[in-house]
């Protein structure tokens, strides 16, 4: 069967590009009368590169916003770099040109400057390190005793390795703050010391956002134990106290009375009132 081509087989503009240049390489002669020379010319100059181009284009838009939804998705993609800060933190090991491991970012440059002056006098003196940490939340364990243990058995492994260590965690979404240590360590600060400074120096003054002071208050209280001086104290605790809202039994009765007085008042008029004005108004009719 012979094919037939006709100006109307160019309509169609989404027609297979490959079909229709396969029929016009192919010309019937028995249709000279619909296609004459020009036909040939025309393929050769590619007639259907017209056709084409809006293809073209929209697969070249379709990537282009294809790449912008990527691009799009990965800037607005929500990073949560505190979910894996503690693990960090264990990695990482201790400080070596520092005490201090700020993963929360709660502590300036003069609280680093001098818990770096004391705590490196502490340990050229007395060969004890202690080493602050702050986080910003937990998730490995259940509160900073933990994890303050679990970083101390990281970071030495051995008990000669942390026999003379400290370290003190500070977390601030849970105002909460621990200290642990070796057996030295502990010796050294004594019980009294290292539960006054995670009751009162941590926990009061992370409650009030003072990060920094709660951090260099518990370095100063713990070197002065180790030292053997009196010690300087935690922060002044608000009197939470409040006064009562409960009044006594007296003040009760009495209430109650004059209460009573005042409902059967306000009963009367509602009543005696309104019919008052609705006799008025029968008689004067």
């Amino acid at each position: 069967m012979e094919t037939i081509l006709s100006p109307h087989s160019f309509t169609p503009l989404f027609t297979n590009t490959k079909t229709l240049l396969s029929q016009t390489h192919k010309p019937n002669k028995s249709n000279s009368l619909f296609f004459t020379n020009p036909i040939s010319c025309s393929i050769k100059n590619d007639p259907f590169k017209s056709f084409a181009t809006p293809t073209s284009l929209s697969c070249n838009l379709q990537h282009g916003l294809a790449a912008l939804a990527i691009s799009l998705a990965l800037s607005f993609t929500p990073v949560f770099p505190s979910l894996a800060s503690e693990f960090d933190v264990l990695n990482d090991g201790p400080p070596k040109e520092t005490y201090v491991v700020d993963d929360a970012g709660v502590l300036n440059r003069v609280t680093k400057s001098d818990l770096k002056r004391l705590l490196s006098d502490l340990e050229s003196r007395k060969n004890f390190r202690i080493n602050f940490i702050t986080v910003r939340k937990l998730t490995s364990k259940a509160d900073a005793f933990e994890y303050a243990d679990q970083v101390l058995e990281r970071w030495y492994p051995s008990v000669e390795d942390g026999n003379n260590k400290g370290i003190v965690v500070l977390v601030t979404s849970q105002k909460e703050g621990a200290v642990t240590g070796g057996p030295d360590f502990v010796k050294a600060v004594g019980d009294t010391i290292l539960d006054a400074t995670v009751s009162e120096n941590l926990p009061v003054l992370a409650v009030d956002e003072k990060y920094n002071e709660a951090v260099y208050s518990s370095a100063k209280r713990l070197v002065a134990a180790i030292d053997g001086l009196p010690d300087p104290g935690g922060p002044a605790v608000k009197d939470s106290k409040r006064e009562s809202n409960f009044k006594t039994k007296e003040e009760t009765e009495e209430k109650r009375g004059q209460f009573s007085l005042v409902v059967g008042g306000l009963l009367v008029i509602a009543f005696v009132v309104p019919m008052a004005q609705y006799y008025a108004y029968v008689s004067r009719k």
